[in-house]
């Protein structure tokens, strides 16, 4: 088991883990068209990312990659793999591409302050296979929780479910009967968000507990 394989999900490195990607989870869980998005974009930036890198790493070498730099070139890939991503995306659905434009931003600032920075340092070669492995699994890890909340949170906020597409930027592929209850508008506010994942997570420490006592 690769180093990576050791916090791909609750590590300190890991997204949920060391709750790096947690702002990105509270902003593109609003909507599940939001959230399709950025998924997209976190598998091709950390992907395409960790295979550049390990690629010039292993051809070129230690002696024009020194310890000292690698993060900035880390960073300056992961950037430069956004920027493609956004591009394309923006010439398929301008007005999607307008909506979620920050939070694409910032997917290229987590993947440099992912784990695949920290390996790089720790490791003078590095297999393509494994290291991009961890890098798809960190990101399907953040990809997964952010497409998951946002399937409960715009529900409860909006009473719909969303899609990216049409030229409105986003396509509500379902609608749900609201009520005097329904939609709540906190849920819609980063408070709301919040409401929701701390209830999920004392419900995750309460069933694991339970499991201890069992076991």
């Amino acid at each position: 088991m690769s180093l990576g394989r050791q916090y791909s999900f609750w590590g300190s490195l890991s997204p949920f883990g060391g709750l790096t990607g947690a702002g990105l989870l509270i902003m593109a869980s609003a909507r599940l068209s939001w959230a399709v998005t950025v998924a997209g974009s976190l598998f091709w930036v950390y992907g395409l990312t960790a295979f550049t890198y390990t690629f010039l790493l292993s051809s070129i070498g230690n002696k024009f990659f020194p310890k000292r730099g690698r993060t900035t070139l880390i960073s300056c890939l992961a950037a430069f793999f956004g920027s493609i991503y956004l591009l394309l995306f923006w010439l398929l659905c301008p007005f999607a591409a307008m909506e979620v434009f920050m939070l694409l931003l910032l997917v290229p600032l987590f993947c440099a302050g992912s784990s695949i920075a920290a390996l790089s340092l720790e490791h003078s070669r590095l297999d393509v296979f494994d290291h991009v492995s961890d890098a798809v699994s960190q990101a399907a890890t953040l990809a997964g929780l952010i497409v998951v909340f946002s399937i409960v949170r715009e529900p409860l906020s909006f009473c719909t479910l969303s899609f990216p597409g049409s030229s409105q930027g986003m396509i509500t592929i379902m609608y749900f009967k609201s009520s005097n209850f329904f939609p709540i508008g906190i849920f819609a506010s980063s408070a709301g968000a919040l409401i929701i994942l701390g209830y999920i997570i004392c419900i995750y420490q309460y069933s694991k507990s339970k499991r201890g006592n069992y076991l």
